[in-house]
């Protein structure tokens, strides 16, 4: 058979920056393994895989399954690769509903256009606080010798957060270089996804950042993701609470660069808004 093909630039204006995801719009169902070997194929974070509910077309469907894959596994999240499918129903197929319902391991994700951007719903993840001492050859081997103001796990997301003194600069966070092979070495528990480093933005400069983050995970197959959604549930809920803000604008200074808006809704949710940019269209012939 023949499957459409996408790649889509996700959380960003411009091409080339922002968070690269493949999108597949699945016809007729596969088989898993072949998910995991177009995933590996296409090898890029994550590729997701877009399959029809009720029978109903691309363009016209509400609700579609959705399920993400890195070049080695399944996740149970994804929200990059969320943005860059709504992009390819909303931009490419012209999808015609206002609100798109994905059903996902994480349950309904929501996502509707506004403007030039489109609007993710997804779960708000809290984090509890981490004694650091029983990590520290890890927390080492992240951030080295950069002062570290706070450290927070969340069980959901099996994510780890450090937060960088408030007296780092932004070069401190944007030059770390931790190796995949140390982190590996020293969390081999199996409880751990990524680690988020984070630190307080610039709210007064143009963009008004509210904070600025990194999300490793070679626990996953990828050593630096260049903007990560799913992170951003876990940083959203502890940055409002340490700022007092319900809206928040986020910027993940990877080497792409992806910029996020965060809203916390009243019913305990959150808002993820971003851009996407469709680069490539192609047909996957298997």
């Amino acid at each position: 058979g023949t499957e459409s093909i996408q790649t889509v630039d996700a959380f960003t204006n411009v091409p080339f920056k922002g968070n690269p995801a493949a999108v597949c719009l699945v016809e007729n169902e596969l088989r898993d393994d072949l998910y995991q070997s177009i995933a590996a194929e296409m090898n890029l974070s994550e590729t997701a895989f877009i399959t029809r509910r009720n029978s109903m077309d691309f363009s016209s469907g509400a609700r579609f399954g959705l399920r993400w894959f890195t070049p080695t596994t399944e996740v149970p999240l994804c929200g990059h690769a969320t943005l860059a499918s709504a992009a390819v129903l909303f931009y490419m197929k012209k999808n015609v509903n206002p609100v798109l319902v994905f059903e996902t391991l994480s349950g309904e994700l929501y996502v509707r256009q506004h403007e030039e951007s489109l609007i993710m719903d997804f779960p708000l993840n809290k984090p509890k606080p981490q004694d650091q001492h029983e990590i520290k050859d890890l927390l080492k081997a992240v951030v080295g010798d950069v002062p570290i103001q706070d450290v927070c796990y969340n069980p959901t997301t099996r994510n780890l957060m450090i937060r960088l003194a408030d007296t780092c600069d932004r070069s401190e966070l944007t030059s770390l270089k931790p190796e995949a092979e140390s982190l590996l070495k020293n969390e081999s528990t199996g409880k751990m996804n990524g680690v988020i480093v984070t630190m307080k933005g610039a709210p007064t400069a143009q963009p008004g950042y509210d904070f600025y983050s990194r999300y490793f995970a070679p626990w996953l197959g990828v050593l630096e993701d260049p903007v990560c959604g799913s992170a951003h549930t876990v940083l959203a809920a502890y940055w409002s609470e340490k700022l007092n803000k319900k809206k928040m604008l986020a910027y993940q200074c990877s080497s792409r660069g992806g910029e996020l808006g965060l809203e916390i809704r009243d019913d305990g949710r959150l808002n993820i808004i971003g851009q996407a940019q469709i680069i490539l269209q192609g047909t996957l012939k298997i």
